[in-house]
């Protein structure tokens, strides 16, 4: 699968999952399970950068989602 199909299958994944906005880098590892881990995570990395999705970290962890969805984004927008 190349990099542009992969893209695709995560975006479409992530918007099918109601009630949910942000993903660990592990969630990735399962969508794609016939790419090595360190190339899953070049292109999430990559995606972060086209502003396709967004890190979100409590300081601990760092999670991924769809940039400018979930209750976070919302409320950056009321301030």
């Amino acid at each position: 699968m190349e990099a542009a199909e992969a893209q695709k299958l995560i975006m479409e994944t992530l918007e099918k999952k109601k009630g949910k906005s942000k993903f660990y880098l592990k969630d990735f590892y399962g969508m794609l399970p016939d790419w090595k881990n360190r190339d899953v995570n070049k292109l999430v990395n990559n995606m972060v950068q086209q502003g396709l999705l967004e890190y979100w970290s409590s300081g601990s962890t760092t999670l991924y989602g769809i940039k400018g969805a979930g209750k976070q984004a919302a409320a950056e927008e009321g301030e």
